[in-house]
């Protein structure tokens, strides 16, 4: 493996001290998914807790989510867990981070890599055309200045989809978990200068994330802003469709100011709203911008009749915390509140048309209670390497753990039925083996670099192997009967050639040099199947091996809004503002209408002769009554 080491969480300095706090993960960029910053080991209780952690986590909530070759996925993360090193607070408030919130801090001999989560990465110095290489994260970090790496290190083709002007940049770092991509650009608020221009003085001591690049050359864009009072904050994305989006900003000042004209205008009394915020809480330094909404404004596609409201809107608190989200219809889908006391500590929360939960910490910032109205409350004692997790029915699990922060992992867990299971991790925390109640291991053998599983062993001792190619793609799976899967891609990394354990062989082929989404399919029968597909990956038409062909259309939020079949028959599709289905109206013109409650639950179904079936939930949405054909069914659940 080419490249220089980086030091991980749980390497110490010359000091003795931890050097990562955090996370034992990376999430740069990434739409959707759990930080281990968030969850180490992917471990939560109820709703949810990190009971490792003490933390009150919610590990991923989209808030839009358009279909493109690079989607502009805006997801949000919440983490009460305070880091040693915390980042700057990002502009959902404390305690809560978006994917592009990362920063490169660039120092005498050190290069940092830190997330507004507060973890932090570091890397040896890079000279230009250089690379850093975590085995932990699994995470390549790479200084522009070269025209092209050396051609066995296993980014050399990733590379080349780059801009020519982007790899010979000395003055930009790039990111990848990958070697199939993307890119993550590390570059300046300003523009960065080519090659062989006169620099600034002095020359800005980080680089923020400004865009992202794929394998195909597609990408997808961050504007930032370079100078004013949102001076280095993202005002704009384009993503990979060329969609463009207007991320609105404000400060504390104008926050107060808006709450004071909705007071007078509502002939109330102004509440206290301060104009300015702490500089620093115990998530990072404050600088007290927010995102307020964000709007569409161009698609490609769709140039007319853009979106009159914003895709998301957000509310905050007088302390500048995350206090409400709206979706595209402008109705509220949740709900947050925070400790009086600690700035950004949440202590509860609620989706629209659920109850609200609510959460208890002890001295040192660790949940102790988690209280649900109406269902399942838990408990939380944390001892050393042990934490007792006990529900309102008095069922007790215990967790024993090993290693700190973002590494730490469950080796034993007792279950509430006496039972014990046992896990086995590396040094850097990934899965070796597992024990049941039953005393059977399965064993797990991950490639030392890449980390990807190479063979599995179950407890009776028949064994699969993986095999894989230079850019980490499967290209091999033994099952313990012997019979072998095989694939085979091109040189883009798109698959062109799947072999079956049984034989037969499906090819793929592309007409595209721009995209992964295959024009046809051929099975082992010869039988040919064709696609075709928008500028948005989504199907446009299928034309089966006979040659019939079925056509798609979507509407500009990527929902299906109709399906034409041969000879003329077509079926459609209605959405209401919130993107719930209320309509379908079959091949004979017949209509099937949809009700929702405001939690979003299925309430009604009123058939094309008018005929209603009905259904009713609790609180947590179960069902407990359906009606159907004037029969009406009951049903009722345990505590558990």
């Amino acid at each position: 493996m080419s490249g220089k080491p980086a030091a991980r969480q749980g390497d110490m300095t010359q000091y003795g001290g931890s050097i990562v706090q955090g996370s034992a993960g990376v999430r740069i960029g990434a739409p959707t998914g759990v930080a281990c910053s968030v969850c180490p080991g992917g471990v939560t209780s109820g709703h949810p807790v990190n009971p490792l952690l003490g933390a009150k986590v919610l590990p991923g909530e989209t808030d839009i989510a358009l279909p493109a070759p690079l989607p502009f996925i805006l997801s949000r993360t919440y983490s009460s867990y305070r880091t040693k090193t915390p980042a700057p607070v990002g502009s959902l408030g404390p305690g809560w981070k978006m994917p592009a919130d990362i920063r490169l801090q660039l120092r005498d001999n050190t290069l940092i890599l830190s997330d507004n989560g507060g973890r932090s990465l570091y890397f040896e110095h890079l000279f230009p055309g250089e690379d850093g290489y975590s085995r932990s994260e699994s995470l390549w970090l790479v200084r522009g200045g070269v025209l092209r790496l050396d051609e066995g290190h296993r980014l050399a083709a990733l590379w080349q989809a780059l801009p020519e002007e982007l790899r010979l940049s000395p003055h930009r770092y790039l990111a990848t978990n990958s070697p199939q991509g993307p890119w993550w650009l590390l570059g300046w608020c300003e523009r960065v200068p080519e090659a062989d221009e006169v620099l600034p003085a002095p020359l800005p001591p980080y680089r923020v994330l400004t865009g992202l690049v794929d394998r195909f050359g597609r990408t997808q864009t961050f504007h930032r802003e370079a100078a004013g009072e949102f001076s280095g904050e993202i005002t704009g994305v384009t993503d990979g469709a060329g969609r463009h989006f207007r991320l609105v900003l404000t400060t504390q000042a104008q926050r107060a100011e808006e709450a004071r004209q909705q007071a007078i205008s509502g002939g109330t009394e102004p509440s206290a709203f301060p104009d300015t915020l702490p500089g620093y809480t115990e998530y990072g330094r404050d600088n007290g911008i927010r995102l307020s909404a964000v709007w569409l404004t161009h698609d490609p596609e769709y140039p007319e009749n853009l979106p009159a409201a914003p895709l998301v809107r957000y509310g905050w608190t007088p302390r500048g915390e995350l206090a409400a989200v709206y979706d595209r219809s402008n109705t509220q889908v949740r709900s947050f509140t925070y400790d009086d006391k600690y700035r950004g500590r949440m202590v509860a929360h609620r989706h629209t048309g659920r109850p609200e939960i609510r959460y208890r910490y002890d001295s040192d910032g660790r949940v102790t209670e988690q209280l649900n109205p109406a269902g399942l409350s838990y408990t939380y004692q944390y001892e050393k390497d042990r934490i007792t997790i006990t529900d309102s029915l008095d069922r007790r699990e215990v967790l024993h753990t090993q290693g700190e922060a973002g590494l730490k992992r469950v080796v034993k867990k007792e279950h509430a039925d006496g039972s014990v299971t046992q896990s086995q991790f590396d040094a850097v925390g990934r899965l070796r083996a597992q024990t049941d109640a039953a005393g059977r291991t399965t064993e797990y053998s991950p490639d030392v670099v890449t980390g990807l599983i190479t063979r599995i062993t179950t407890p009776d001792g028949r064994a699969s192997a993986f095999y894989y190619n230079h850019h980490n793609q499967l290209t091999s799976a033994t099952g313990p009967d012997g019979l072998e899967l095989r694939r085979e891609y091109d040189e883009l990394g798109r698959l062109i050639q799947e072999t079956a354990p049984d034989g037969d062989i499906t090819r793929y082929r592309y007409d595209n040099p721009h995209s992964d989404l295959p024009c046809a399919t051929e099975d082992a029968t010869g039988s040919r199947k064709t696609m075709t597909w928008s500028r948005y990956g989504q199907l446009l038409s299928f034309t089966d091996c006979s040659g019939y062909v079925t056509r798609y259309d979507h509407d500009r939020f990527g929902q299906m809004t109709a399906v034409h079949r041969e000879e003329g028959l077509s079926q459609y599709r209605a959405y209401d503002s919130r993107g719930q289905l209320i309509a379908v109206k079959d091949t004979q013109g017949h209509e099937t209408r949809y009700e929702y409650n405001a939690a979003g639950d299925l309430t009604t179904v009123i058939a094309p002769d008018g005929s209603r079936n009905g259904t009713q939930y609790d609180a947590w949405g179960k069902a407990i009554c359906t009606t159907q054909g004037g029969l009406t069914r009951s049903m009722e659940y345990d505590a558990a």
